[in-house]
């Protein structure tokens, strides 16, 4: 089914915590809409919709964990609004609106992968661990000692830590952290702020490596219709005639190499 013609659907809350200072950790059942669950793959967001209806746009959450079975999806979020804030405050039972899953995922490679996140670009690469296949390494980067999700994803990779404070592992950024232990890969996945991905790309461009690239963007509608939330693309792009890709409709996971940052 097209973005643009997914219906909204009834999410109930199944458990929620707080994971650290300001980050949230929601499951969604959809017991009544199991396709929402059976059809996302890592990389995909849903948009979550406030009860408060002054407003009016959804919140767009990258997809942390998938449970087809259970039909089941896990957001990790950052409060960083009335939004987010309003989320924050809900209970198991409680229900909320969600349209999804949106966007295009992760494009998964054989050989020997590097997942990279950084801050609350973190969330979206469990998923996407879970479901890799061969030699891993995984490098997160944090702001200090707050690791949320460390310990989940320790059995599914080699894991490598960098903090700006260097309170654990290598102190500075995440390419640091894959210098110095000599990490390799035919393929790196990252999700986080721009500055990092421009890191992963200039990387990945000296080294020969593919890299794919999920990118964080502010959204209105979340559907690809009102080019609110574009980047700059190499090539001219079919639906704006210029060289824009729109992150909720054409990504947010792009091959690094097509889209400028």
């Amino acid at each position: 089914m097209a973005d643009r013609e997914k219906k909204k659907s009834t999410a109930i809350i199944t458990n929620q915590v707080m994971l650290a200072e300001g980050i949230y950790s929601m499951w969604l059942g959809f017991p009544e809409t199991g396709d929402v669950a059976a059809s996302a793959v890592p990389g995909q967001f849903i948009s979550m919709y406030c009860q408060d209806k002054s407003r009016l746009l959804p919140r767009p959450i990258s997809i942390c964990e998938i449970d087809r079975e259970e039909r089941m999806l896990r957001v990790v979020y950052r409060v960083a609004g009335k939004g987010t804030e309003e989320f924050s405050k809900k209970k198991a039972g409680d229900i909320i609106e969600v349209v999804g899953p949106l966007g295009n995922g992760f494009s998964k490679k054989e050989g020997k992968s590097i997942l990279i996140g950084g801050g609350i670009g973190i969330p979206p690469m469990l998923a996407l661990a879970k479901s890799l296949k061969g030699e891993v390494s995984i490098v997160l980067g944090y702001r200090d000692n707050n690791l949320f999700l460390k310990e989940e994803f320790e059995p599914y990779g080699n894991l490598y830590i960098a903090t700006d404070d260097g309170s654990v592992g290598t102190k500075g950024t995440v390419i640091d952290a894959v210098i110095e232990n000599h990490l390799a890969a035919d393929i790196i996945y990252a999700c986080g702020p721009l500055p990092m991905l421009r890191g992963v790309k200039a990387y990945a461009a000296e080294h020969k490596i593919a890299a794919q690239v999920s990118m964080e963007e502010k959204m209105a509608c979340g559907i690809g219709a009102c080019l609110g939330c574009v980047c700059q693309s190499k090539e001219v792009d079919g639906h704006s005639n210029v060289k824009n890709k729109r992150v909720c409709k054409d990504g947010p996971v792009f091959d690094a190499q097509d889209i400028e940052l």
